[in-house]
């Protein structure tokens, strides 16, 4: 607490069930210390999941033409719709959705996909009920907490009492027991997962669509990662049959383009999903977007249009391959030190497994040892204890580097 003059006002009572900080500016916290401490050591980030290589040429270009209309009489443009250009809610609906009854007018332009899950949070409101994989990508359960559909957080499961966890390890192959799973209002789902790496397969999913239609459930499907996904499994919830009417399905150029620090992306919202009521979602979406948010920028939008041209798609994927070479890199590398090791085959994290251990002790070991950020499991969820996650995105030569240190620190594993 600090000490001075207070306000009559309360502080909001379900912020303050909050674990800490959000894990990734924690992540970065610990960064900056060591960076502190070992000046003089070169600190390899494998951490929080962000892009290293350069956009394409053909993209930036679209970018860079796009700004300096803007300084002409001509080209300048002020607020757009906040729906999105409708140009790119047609190329999306055309390169994603094609075949799969999606239209461009039901594709909800943002600022990236970790802003519309809080839209989404505040379309759902406080009385809802909701699911998680356990592990998942923390802000799923913390934009819940934030709107109230938390509860108590109870510190001997660290689980919230009101939120139902779905664990997803190895033992169950990363998909949960449905049979054993409540129903809920809210699904959330990432395929592939963050931070496991797994992609759910067109079986699985099926199941997951009839378990959200039995129990009168919308899924939230995360597919920010389907550009990774090599093995056939489906890359969009709406692959699968009737999920049209249970899902929403959230995305983004982020990882897909590079987008990290443009930040576009999208939500579909179908028309054929309906509350319980049969007022369509859609529109109560659309309320959402245009109360709180005036559009994405006009220039990354305009970089998005360039991402799905056919030069800029085949760029990107070039760029895809070269993270998804990382991955292999450091995937090998564990399975080489005889760890288990999962994901990297269709997402750019790796998953490896410390049993018995705190994930927050072997970063930290990871870390003091050989000066690599890596992300505990234990923030993405109870059910990431013993596990850490390491990201590809990484300069060929950082890659190998770490391969290198790596095997140096954990080379005793191998002859265990």
């Amino acid at each position: 607490m600090i000490s001075g003059h207070c306000t009559d006002v309360p502080r909001n009572a379900n912020i303050a069930t909050l674990r800490d900080g959000y894990l990734f500016p924690e992540i970065s916290k610990l960064e900056l210390e060591h960076t502190r401490k070992y000046p003089q050591e070169k600190l390899i980030r494998l951490g929080i999941g962000d892009t290293t290589e350069p956009i394409p040429g053909i993209i930036t270009s679209a970018m860079a033409e796009h700004v300096h209309a803007l300084s002409t009489v001509e080209g300048y443009r002020g607020y757009g719709a906040e729906q999105g250009n409708m140009e790119l809610r047609e190329a999306i609906a055309q390169t994603y959705y094609k075949d799969l009854g999606i239209k461009g007018s039901q594709i909800f332009i943002s600022d990236g996909a970790q802003s519309d899950i809080s839209r989404i949070q505040m379309l759902m409101g406080s009385e809802v009920t909701m699911a998680v994989q356990d592990p998942s990508f923390p802000a799923y359960i913390d934009t819940g907490v934030i709107i109230g559909q938390g509860g108590k957080f109870m510190g001997e499961t660290g689980k919230y009492e009101n939120i139902v966890y779905m664990s997803c390890r190895p033992e169950n192959n990363f998909f949960p027991n449905l049979g054993d799973t409540p129903r809920t209002d809210v699904i959330f789902f990432c395929s592939p997962n963050n931070p496991t790496g797994s992609a759910a397969s067109r079986e699985q999913l099926e199941q997951l669509v009839e378990f959200a239609r039995r129990n009168g459930s919308i899924i939230v499907y995360d597919s920010a990662y389907a550009a990774y996904i090599t093995d056939g499994s489906p890359k969009s919830i709406f692959e699968i049959p009737g999920a049209r009417e249970v899902a929403i399905e959230v995305s983004s150029f982020s990882k897909f383009a590079g987008f990290t620090g443009i930040r576009l992306g999208w939500t579909v919202v179908p028309a054929e999903l309906l509350y319980s009521n049969g007022f369509p979602v859609a529109k109560d979406f659309n309320r959402v977007i245009c109360t709180c948010f005036n559009g994405a920028s006009s220039i990354a939008q305009a970089g998005g249009l360039a991402c799905l041209s056919a030069e800029g798609y085949t760029a990107l994927n070039a760029v895809i391959d070269f993270y998804k070479e990382n991955a292999k890199i450091i995937l090998d590398t564990f399975a080489w030190l005889g760890f288990k090791v999962y994901g990297g085959k269709n997402a750019p994290y790796i998953w490896v497994q410390f049993p018995g251990l705190r994930s927050w002790d072997v970063v930290a070991e990871i870390l003091e040892k050989a000066h690599i950020i890596t992300v505990p499991g234990s923030g993405f969820g109870p059910g990431g204890e013993e596990f850490i996650r390491i990201s590809a995105f990484g300069r060929k030569e950082c890659i190998l580097e770490a391969s290198r240190r790596l095997k140096a620190l954990f080379r005793c594993n191998a002859s265990a």
